[in-house]
């Protein structure tokens, strides 16, 4: 081959960038990443949670209102849970608090107890409320509600929940004398552009779950809150990780905070994690089958579409079951709950904004119908059992191209799964669906009063006729009842007038017929009706 005397191209990549030669000039080294303003948090935090358990003590000897620690002890809560025990002195003292946390281990109360207890003997002013907790989603409002307003009423401090999916003008009502308002951040808004109430006043605030705060994107509206609030009250913030933005607003809002954070198995032992691999054509049956259990079993799904077929799917399996998601509105999401609160029915299907606020009681099962979206909603949707000293076991339904996502995904949340390829029908599956403690039987419903007409039918009447008594059941056949009613009652009063007027009537019969042979020539007017063809009617007589 010839030589050639072209050089050779320096080769480029595919944005037609040429490579620096050998002897040109030295690339200039990026700058260091500059750290995230939480990473220390983070860390102190872990430091937190490794250190050893405080001194046992109970809530008297931690500084906590007598009346309340009566009010606990009447529920049967007579000793601190380990989130408890540490946050609150702090609290009670009024440092500002980050805490960490997982759901089910008792951070309502290491918040609440303090707040409850810093603002009993005040009096708050019409429309200025005194403490202010912010909540994700509307179930966790009422939840954290329902745990602190049996609390308050004993010392003398009202609570008011404030939330979309409701009228807004009976909150607006509540808010005006409440000493504790308990919202999410856009329906308080709405109530602060509407001069309903002011937050001036608010001594104690408190973020609860600030990083599902993050997740929904209510970041700016909770700046815009904590904004309006005096500077120098006390906040405490609880969350389960600081990424998204959460640790900005820990180091923009937060002074000088007591840092207090546990394990998931502090309080109670961790939930049983199982891995079931099957065939998409297998997902609804075997979820139909687990449903069929006698305990308490909770899905998750993705969508809100999702949610209400998987509920019509299980129902036409023979298996009750209720939905709850975003598209169904306060009233329809509350009594949902409530049912499967009550255990009728045993089977609630939600999606992951509900996953949040549902806190109910013997709940042993939470099944991942759909994957999550990542850990964390994983490890949200799992704290719906095994809470605050209770066992349960979480199970997740997965195809054979799902199961390496869901592998990252535990890894990512620091669980060990057990995996199992089954079928409709498994000796698995069946064990699955006979677990769990059997939910008592639903109450027998009331009787109800029958209706006037219904009644009436049953009741025997009088008759203007005869003076009889007659019964409307009777009286279709008309061959022989009647019949054998009259000679049964012939020795009553009623029977002696019968017998009277038969017997008018014959006289009566006996007088046409006298009329009849008198007159041979005519015929009486049954005689002409007789002889007429059917449906004609009788001639008219001439004019």
């Amino acid at each position: 081959m010839p030589h050639s005397s072209r050089r050779p191209r320096a080769s480029s990549d595919r944005h037609g960038r040429g490579r620096p030669r050998r002897g040109g000039p030295a690339r200039i080294p990026r700058p260091p990443q500059r750290a995230e303003p939480h990473a220390e948090l983070d860390l102190a935090l872990d430091t937190a949670a490794a250190a050893p358990q405080p001194a046992a003590a109970t809530f008297a000897e931690l500084g906590l209102d007598p009346r309340l620690v009566r009010a606990l002890a009447a529920g049967d809560i007579r000793e601190p849970f380990a989130i408890q025990a540490r946050v609150l002195p702090d609290a009670l003292a009024g440092r500002d608090v980050l805490g960490r946390a997982q759901t089910g281990s008792g951070k309502t109360l290491a918040f609440g107890l303090p707040l409850l207890t810093r603002l009993a003997g005040g009096t708050s002013q019409p429309k200025a409320p005194r403490g202010l907790v912010l909540v994700p989603t509307r179930e966790l409002a009422q939840q954290v509600a329902d745990v602190l307003a049996p609390l308050g009423r004993g010392i003398g401090v009202s609570i008011a929940t404030v939330y979309g999916g409701v009228s807004i003008g009976r909150q607006i009502t509540r808010v005006r004398d409440a000493d504790i308002v308990v919202a999410t951040p856009g329906r308080l808004i709405d109530l602060l552009e509407r001069h309903a109430c002011t937050l001036s006043g608010i001594q104690v605030t408190v973020l609860d779950e600030a990083d599902h705060l993050a997740d929904l994107g209510f970041l700016p509206d909770v700046t815009r809150i904590l904004d309006e609030t005096p500077a120098d009250g006390q906040r405490m913030l609880f969350s389960a990780t600081l990424d998204r933005g959460v640790g900005q607003l820990v180091t923009s809002y937060i002074r000088e905070p007591a840092l207090h954070a546990v394990t998931t198995s502090t309080d109670s032992a961790p939930a049983e994690h199982r891995v079931l691999v099957l065939s998409a054509q297998d997902k609804v049956p075997v979820a139909a089958e687990i449903a069929s259990r006698p305990g308490r079993t909770l899905f998750f799904v993705r969508t809100r579409h999702g949610a209400d077929r998987l509920a019509k799917q299980l129902s036409r399996a023979g298996v009750d079951a209720a939905a709850i998601h975003g598209d169904r509105n306060q009233n329809q999401r509350q009594r949902a709950l409530d049912a499967f609160t009550a255990g009728h029915p045993r089977v609630l299907v939600a999606t992951n904004v509900a996953a949040r606020g549902i806190h109910v009681d013997d709940v042993d099962l939470v099944v991942q119908f759909d994957p999550p979206n990542d850990h964390k909603d994983y490890l949200h949707r799992s704290g719906r059992t095994a809470r605050a000293g209770a066992s349960g076991t979480v199970i997740a339904l997965v195809e054979p191209g799902q199961v390496r996502d869901l592998r990252r995904l535990h890894d990512a949340a620091g669980v060990t799964a057990a995996s199992h390829e089954v079928a409709a029908g498994d000796h698995i599956v069946r064990q699955i669906a006979a677990s769990g403690t059997p939910v008592p039987p639903a109450p027998p419903a009331p009787e109800r009063p029958a209706l006037e007409g219904k009644a009436a039918a049953r009741t025997p009447v009088r008759h203007r006729d005869h003076g009889q008594r007659r019964d409307h059941s009777q009286s279709r056949d008309r061959g022989g009842s009647d019949r054998g009613h009259a000679g049964s009652s012939s020795r009553t009063g009623s029977g002696r007038r019968a017998a009277r007027v038969a017997a008018d009537r014959r006289a009566d019969a006996g007088r046409s017929t006298a009329r009849g042979t008198a007159k041979p020539g005519r015929r009486s007017q049954g005689e002409h009706r007789a002889h007429q063809p059917h449906g004609s009617r009788p001639a008219k007589k001439p004019a």
